[in-house]
């Protein structure tokens, strides 16, 4: 029997679908996390066979007394995983530590941590990239916003989400950064780019090969949501665009992607772009790698029909999965922010789309910034149909 360590199988909350899946295949799951046991879910409990408990997972000396236990107790371990970019480099730590070698090392995470890292392999994909520059002084800034021009992005070379992200569209904004941006941060410089953002979702083998391949498409950033307190919206598509899967496969051979859940993001030119393309082509944006985040497994398997929780497990238990996909439709995530006066009451959305919606919940204060508060998941069989429920549900007197 195989050992799986599952860092912090109980958020997000469903995670514990992972570990059902890996459970099911016959492997031996382990979890660590620092929620008491017996404030786990029954089936997140039914899904591990042991569980073992930290103070803090931020902690790593804990985290680590916690592997070396179970490794003493259940022998060498085959996976360490987390499925959460948060806990990315921490993983790759303990992996190179305790010498787990089916996943990234320490020596990895520079390529796929770093923004400005991330350009030399979607270069070497051949998918053009936003023009960059590492901050370092007002005037190296300037300097570069000379070549690129207003407005420009600046966001942390090695961040998470959206989080500390600023669009500056003048010298005076330049010059606010530069007073409250944090001195022991690395931040880059990107010129802005006029797009939509377009994912590529899929699971890895350990020969590099898509067992499964989706997509998603956010119309207004995260960066905006997050800063401008805003509504949260983005999609499953139906069907994966074609251009989007060349560009996704060939970032998967880039960086050496092998037996992985990933979430690759792109821009897709809303309008022509001297320095990047022509409207509709695709740009790099940032590689991650697990799986989207929030509850964008389950759309996937709304979408498509499918099971992605299985298809993973299957693919670390076997290397394989003969998992078919059923119908296709489009799924909408539409997150509502607390405060807004909405024309449409939450009964009144749940009474019209009832027969279309499969999800529905308030967010966790954690997720909330970049999700809204008020979550809404629902299928649709065309675009129009989509694009009418984000009307009805967001609209605002």
């Amino acid at each position: 029997m195989k050992n799986f360590i599952f860092i912090s199988p109980n958020f997000p909350t469903n995670y514990w679908l992972f570990c059902r899946e890996l459970k099911k295949n016959g492997m031996n799951v382990l979890g660590i996390g620092d929620q008491p046991y017996n404030e786990l879910s029954a089936d997140l409990k039914a899904s591990l066979n042991e569980y073992y408990k930290v103070s803090n997972l931020e902690n790593y000396d804990e985290v680590y007394r916690a592997v070396a236990f179970l490794i003493f107790k259940h022998g060498p371990i085959d996976w360490l995983e987390s499925n959460n970019e948060y806990w990315l480099e921490r993983d790759a730590k303990l992996r190179t530590a305790f010498h787990i070698t089916s996943g990234f090392q320490v020596e990895d995470m520079p390529r796929i941590k770093y923004k400005s890292k991330m350009k030399t392999y979607y270069r070497k994909a051949g998918i053009p990239v936003a023009r960059y520059h590492l901050v370092d002084t007002v005037e190296g800034c300037k300097n570069f916003i000379r070549r690129v021009k207003y407005p420009v992005i600046v966001k942390p070379d090695n961040g998470v989400g959206a989080s500390d992200t600023h669009k500056l569209s003048n010298e005076e904004e330049l010059k606010r950064f530069f007073e409250v941006k944090d001195p022991a941060v690395t931040y880059i410089m990107e010129e802005f780019v006029h797009a939509e953002v377009n994912s590529y979702d899929a699971i890895i083998d350990s020969n590099g090969e898509p067992l499964f391949e989706t997509g998603n498409v956010t119309p207004n950033s995260i960066m905006d949501i997050v800063n401008d307190n805003d509504n949260s919206i983005y999609y499953i598509l139906k069907e994966l665009p074609e251009d989007t899967r060349a560009a996704g496969r060939a970032t998967v051979k880039a960086f050496g992607v092998k037996s992985r859940f990933v979430h690759f993001e792109f821009f897709r030119l809303t309008e022509d772009q001297k320095s990047l393309g022509k409207k509709g082509q695709v740009v790099a944006l940032e590689v991650n790698m697990r799986p989207c985040g929030g509850f964008s497994p389950d759309m996937m398997d709304f979408a498509h029909s499918t099971d992605v929780y299985k298809i993973w497990a299957d693919m670390i238990a076997y290397d394989k999965s003969s998992l078919p996909e059923g119908e296709h439709a489009f799924c909408a995530y539409a997150g509502r922010r607390d405060g807004k006066d909405f024309v449409y009451s939450h009964a009144e959305i749940m009474s019209k789309y009832a027969a279309n919606m499969k999800m529905v919940g308030r967010i966790p204060d954690a997720l909330a910034d970049a999700m809204g508060n008020q979550m809404y998941v629902a299928t649709f069989p065309t675009k129009e149909a989509l694009d009418l429920f984000y009307q009805d549900v967001l609209q605002v007197r």
